[in-house]
């Protein structure tokens, strides 16, 4: 294992050297194409029936035994991780973007507020394309807690919950210059794009695997919006980082 993490960390220095892109940026993009892999392999997966297993187990298990019609816990419970799904629905999602291009806007940083927008709206087309090829039928194992009206694979709600947050953390952080406000931006964005992602398995409305790939795939355009913020800074193009007070 020590000569594999060797090996990957020379591969990443040498390809640093050769792209002009320093060892974070490095790092980013191996993660942005692991991210990638893992997307392909599991949508072949899906589309040979090989994660069928695995997804009823754990629907089923997230069901009253006895009763698939309800899911485990209190009433509470479930009343509270419809109002966690709703953090991915596109009402919600849309009035977090506009507020956060609205703040660089007013901060002095529009040419950062309208590539936020454009990645935002991309990653949007993104998931509606990636949906209609696709065309996975929602779970039929158990009732639908909420209602659905577009294909299963991916998870719509996990894929945008994670391009929007995930890229509006990557892209807001990349205006701070503070250590901490970074790491904080970041964590709350993986936090909401997890939680928006068990709330569709928990509501029935999503197979495990569409999930997963719909973080896979929106994390990995997170990183891509990322890296290309940092050459877009790095060339001058739109606003550096903010500095510390």
């Amino acid at each position: 294992m020590k000569k594999l993490g060797a090996s990957v960390r020379h591969l990443i220095s040498e390809f640093s050297r050769a792209r002009g892109i320093d060892g974070p940026l490095a790092v980013l993009i191996a993660v942005g194409a692991l991210l990638l892999f893992a997307f392909i392999k599991l949508a072949e997966e899906v589309m040979e029936g090989e994660t069928r297993a695995f997804d009823e187990a754990i629907l089923l298990a997230l069901r009253t035994p006895g009763d698939v019609s309800q899911p485990i816990g209190p009433l509470w419970l479930q009343e509270m991780v419809r109002d966690f799904t709703a953090l991915g629905s596109t009402g919600v999602l849309t009035i977090i973007t506009l507020g956060v291009v609205g703040w660089l806007m007013f901060s002095g940083k529009r040419k950062t507020a309208g590539l936020v927008l454009v990645a935002v709206l991309c990653g949007v087309v993104l998931s509606s394309l990636l949906k209609l090829g696709f065309a996975r039928p929602r779970p039929d194992l158990v009732p639908h807690s909420v209602a659905v009206f577009t294909n299963s694979f991916p998870s719509g709600h996990a894929m945008m919950s994670a391009v929007v947050y995930l890229t509006l953390g990557f892209l807001v952080a990349r205006t701070q210059h503070a250590a901490a406000l970074k790491v904080y931006l970041l964590s709350l964005a993986l936090f909401l794009a997890l939680l928006v992602g068990l709330s569709r398995i928990y509501l029935g409305v999503h197979w495990p695997s569409d999930v997963l790939a719909g973080w896979a795939v929106g994390a990995c355009w997170a990183l891509l919006c990322s890296f290309v913020m940092s050459r877009l800074q790095g060339a001058g193009k739109i606003e550096p980082e903010t500095p510390s007070a």
